[in-house]
């Protein structure tokens, strides 16, 4: 599945890497020569901790660098009275009686703990785009789904993760 970014997430990702190929794997190949150096490698716990490192680096560059080559890059934008990406929402959830404040974000900063909400988990599909007032239904499956109403929107150019807390 092709991942949805933004410009500002593959600026993030690409730092990521640069900074694991020049700090991170520097420190990773020096920690496993300082490893080896301690003698016997079939006991050596430090080397084989060393190299698991190591290799769980390289591995974590090749996974964001596989994402950035097949992602599709997706708009930030959004009309000032819609709910677009970076958008902080307030919902009133109908059947709960309650309401609930999110972030829609992409999908690899989604954290429903956290109150981001994915723009492809069934309640960010759903949201997106709409107004200010809209009631909306969000389909979870084939036999359920519940409708919430969009209670205030939130603009925002800050991508900080806490920034829904703030309304």
């Amino acid at each position: 599945m092709k991942e949805k970014l933004t410009k500002s997430d593959v600026e993030k990702i690409e730092a990521e890497i640069e900074h694991r190929k020049l700090v991170v794997r520097k420190e990773a190949i020096a920690a496993v020569k300082e490893a080896r150096a301690h003698g016997d490698l079939s006991e050596n716990f430090e080397y084989h901790a060393a190299k698991k490192d190591k290799n769980s680096n390289e591995s974590r560059i090749r996974y964001l660098e596989k994402m950035l080559k097949t992602a599709e890059i997706v708009d930030e934008y959004s009309g000032e009275d819609e709910v677009g990406i970076n958008n902080g929402v307030e919902l009133y959830m109908e059947d709960d009686d309650e309401t609930e404040s999110y972030r829609l974000v992409t999908s690899v900063r989604g954290n429903s703990l956290n109150g981001l909400i994915s723009i492809d988990s069934p309640l960010g599909k759903a949201v997106l785009g709409k107004k200010l007032n809209d009631r909306v239904y969000v389909r979870v499956n084939d036999s359920y789904g519940y409708y919430v109403v969009i209670k205030k929107i939130i603009k925002t150019n800050d991508e900080s993760d806490d920034q829904i807390r703030r309304f």
